[in-house]
């Protein structure tokens, strides 16, 4: 199978030999066209890492809290069966199929970038999951049962964020690795998940524990 062509491209402009591979997620049924972590396995000149550090590609790797909510959503598929679900940063869109293969009534990949919600298009079809795209979650009308949110928090200016996610949705799912504790009024800790970043990047062990926080609109 090989890989979409405009990712392919878009990821070599960055980094001339990247390669995009079909890989399965660990303790799932899904699969994500990811950077290939073997063939990456080597120094970055100070041209590319200048490229990779301007305009990463979030979109090709399947960060530790996505990997974590696919698989909670697997498991507790009460959370969106039947429900409207927005991933927000949704990046590979992991989070969003794994809502649609959980049983929710719709889904929308959210991303301001394009490129990741070109991916978010490829993972769908490669998981044979029909999801729905926007590029302004502002623009989005107070019509969601659940918004998901993984790996977002890592920029502490998104913090703000948590208010408004209950702008649009009745009920939040924030998980992070990089912010724990974030000591909001509405949001409460429900669990402690395990899980890592996919190509594996060597980070801190720390990175592998994700907090799962709900939040509620009153």
């Amino acid at each position: 199978m090989s890989a979409p062509l405009d990712l392919q491209r878009a990821l070599a402009e960055l980094l001339g030999d990247a390669q995009l591979v079909a890989c399965p997620l660990p303790e799932t049924d899904l699969k994500l066209w990811l950077i290939d972590g073997d063939n990456m396995d080597r120094a970055f000149s100070p041209e590319e890492t200048r490229r990779i550090l301007h305009e990463p590609p979030y979109w090709s790797f399947c960060w530790a809290s996505g990997l974590a909510v696919a698989r909670y959503l697997a498991a507790n598929p009460h959370w969106v069966e039947g429900k409207r679900v927005l991933d927000f940063g949704a990046g590979s869109g992991v989070a969003g199929i794994a809502a649609m293969k959980a049983g929710a009534l719709e889904v929308v990949a959210c991303d301001l970038d394009p490129l990741a919600i070109a991916a978010c298009r490829a993972n769908a079809e490669l998981n044979d999951a029909q999801l729905n795209y926007s590029t302004d979650f502002f623009a989005e009308a107070d019509r969601f049962d659940l918004i998901l949110v993984a790996d977002v928090l890592y920029d502490r200016a998104n913090l703000p964020l948590l208010d408004q996610f209950l702008s649009r949705g009745r009920e939040a799912l924030v998980a992070d690795s990089r912010v724990r504790d974030f000591r909001h009024p509405l949001y409460q800790r429900i669990e402690m998940l395990e899980a890592m970043t996919l190509p594996d990047l060597a980070e801190p062990h720390e990175f592998r524990h994700v907090s799962l926080y709900h939040a509620q609109r009153g």
